[in-house]
């Protein structure tokens, strides 16, 4: 296909707006002070945004998905893009830091040419560096900080509540902030955050009068112009994570109430409204044509490293839609320009931190420090040494999760194992050294336990098709979050464009039918029912690392897929 001259130019812009050198492989060797360089237009306000850091205070690997299918109208559209697709639809050389950034290609070497990604001590110097070239810039965190290491669970999520003091973030929702408890939220708002962080959720209410629990949104003036910044934490918390953890809270996405914070803010005098959201991209492509008044929502959740904002026309005008990644990886950087007092154009650049390009900021690596020193020989100890590349994100499963479902087998005594479709988790390249720390980014959640289930066929069969219509549904607003719950064990074919119901199909175990009516003990983790009890998933994998020692390749347990041939969301 032929590209105008017009289209051409566009193609040209989106590379220098990421700072990608138009001259192929030579972003190889920028250094940090051309690699983030802003130059150009400031805008009259500056955001700043990032997302799920998953509590990775320490720069690390992390693979982006070779799966990440779109269906009826999400088919073949952003986030729905993996690898190459991803890099013709952006305009992305192969071979560079941007494709390392944003897709999973040539992954392992890609990750030894470039090095790791993120960590609170590198972030801190780039928020620095864009502050320093865009006075008054905004920082805002879309939540998923709190849960997703090891210090963050053992302490509470202190650790991540002081680093995200320091680092100066200004506003921020939640999502598994809540599995915390509700005590402990309030209390973090109340004292930690007072005065310096503002929580916000206009869709938090109490269950029996309806009450707000937080703050809906809030106004800050930015370098003389009105900003709103509206709230929306993950709307099925209660679903996703145990109920008990928050019982007298209800969530949901709350179009009404929404619509009526940005009339309110509107009203109150702001210039510019900001959703900042952790709906998920899907769900806030939606609601985008359904609200009307919001100029960008920056999103969350779904960890969808997005390089370019998607227009989504509505009754109003147009909503602006983005995703900032996850693991610490990305700092979006937004320019709003503003005329007659709307919002009347914008710069977007997602910017990859790259650790061996920013140096640490060192009053934020003191923090990390200190806070890791009473955990350090726990979280140091040698388990096994990869043999293969270890991951974890993908609508259906990774290497990392089929390590934890054959720990799950072997330690349970069964031939059949479920784990979550958790999107977070470090990776690990041939040749690392396995740590506790390693396992605890992958299994560091408030309801660990491990628990062995005696299911029927049938049952079986019902909860892949509810889990697989969470992913798949075509109506967004039914769709929870997580990827495809994984399966150990037994094997089964999934056609993603049908119905509840008809998705699931051709279940086997050792090469037999699983009959509906025969019954199956399967191994499972993190139970969201209350009372649930039994060993911490941490320690069932560590000690079956310890036995191993050396992991070989790992073969993740897909389902044959149907129905979707040439779908650019698959490998």
């Amino acid at each position: 296909m032929s590209l105008s001259r017009r289209e051409f130019l566009q193609m040209l812009a989106v590379a220098a707006a990421h700072g990608m050198p138009l001259a192929g492989r030579a972003a190889e060797t920028q250094s940090g002070d051309t690699f983030y360089d802003l130059a150009g237009p400031r805008g009259d306000v500056t955001l700043l945004h990032f997302t799920d850091c998953h509590a990775q205070l320490l720069p690390a690997y992390f693979r982006e998905p070779d799966v990440n299918i779109g269906i009826a109208d999400a088919l073949g559209k952003p986030p729905h893009l993996v690898g190459e697709a991803l890099l013709r639809h952006f305009g992305i050389a192969p071979k560079t830091r941007l494709a390392h950034a944003f897709t999973y290609l040539d992954f392992e070497s890609a990750a030894r040419n470039f090095g790791r990604v993120g960590g609170f001590a590198h972030l801190a110097t780039l928020v620095k560096q864009v502050r320093a070239q865009r006075p008054g810039a905004l920082l805002l965190d879309g939540g998923d900080s709190w849960q997703g290491s090891a210090t963050a669970l053992w302490t509470h999520a202190q650790d991540m509540i002081d680093a995200s003091r320091l680092l100066g973030v200004d506003i921020m929702t939640g999502h598994w902030e809540f599995t915390y408890g509700a005590a402990r939220v309030q209390e973090v708002i109340k004292k930690d955050f007072a005065g310096r962080i503002e929580f916000i959720a206009q869709n938090v209410r109490t269950a029996d009068f309806g009450d707000p629990v937080f703050r809906s949104h809030v106004i800050r003036e930015v370098n003389g112009v009105p900003v709103a910044i509206i709230g929306q934490a993950f709307p099925y918390t209660p679903i996703a994570h145990p109920r008990h953890f928050v019982p007298e809270w209800t969530f949901g996405i709350q179009e009404e109430s929404l619509q009526q914070a940005v009339h309110d803010a509107r009203r109150k005098g702001a210039q510019v409204v900001i959703l900042l959201s952790h709906n998920g991209t899907d769900v806030d492509l939606k609601l985008a044509t359904r609200v009307t008044g919001i100029d960008v929502i920056l999103g969350g959740h779904t960890h969808d490293a997005i390089p370019e904002p998607m227009p989504v026309k509505n009754a109003g005008g147009t909503t602006i839609v983005t995703n900032a990644g996850s693991n610490g990886k990305f700092l979006a950087v937004l320019d709003i320009d503003v005329r007659a007092k709307r919002m009347s154009g914008y710069r977007y650049r997602l910017l990859p931190v790259f650790a061996n390009l920013l140096p640490p900021e060192p009053a934020m690596e003191g923090l990390i420090r200190r806070h890791r020193a009473p955990y350090v020989d726990k979280l140091s100890e040698q388990l096994a040494v990869s043999d293969t590349l270890l991951y974890r994100r993908g609508n259906f499963t990774g290497t990392f999760d089929q390590l934890i479902l054959d720990a799950l087998m072997e330690a349970r005594g069964c031939e059949i194992a479920f784990s979550p479709g958790f999107r977070w988790g470090t990776t690990i390249l041939p040749g690392e050294t396995i740590t506790m720390e390693h396992v605890m980014d992958q299994t560091a959640v408030t309801y660990p336990y491990t628990t062995i289930t005696d299911m029927s066929g049938e049952t079986i069969k019902s909860i892949l098709e509810d889990v697989c219509d969470n992913l798949f549904n075509p109506d967004p607003y039914y769709q929870q979050g997580g990827d495809m719950v994984r399966v150990g064990g037994m094997r089964y074919r999934c056609d993603p464009t049908q119905r509840i119901g008809g998705r699931i199909s051709g279940m086997t175990l050792n090469g037999k039918p699983i009959a509906a009516g025969k019954r199956y003990k399967v191994a499972s983790w993190a139970p969201v029912a209350e009372g649930a009890s039994g060993e911490p998933a941490w320690e069932v994998v560590a000690r079956y690392l310890r036995a191993k020692k050396i992991v070989r390749p790992v073969r993740p347990n897909r389902p044959q897929l149907i129905g979707v041939r040439g779908n650019p969301g698959i490998s």
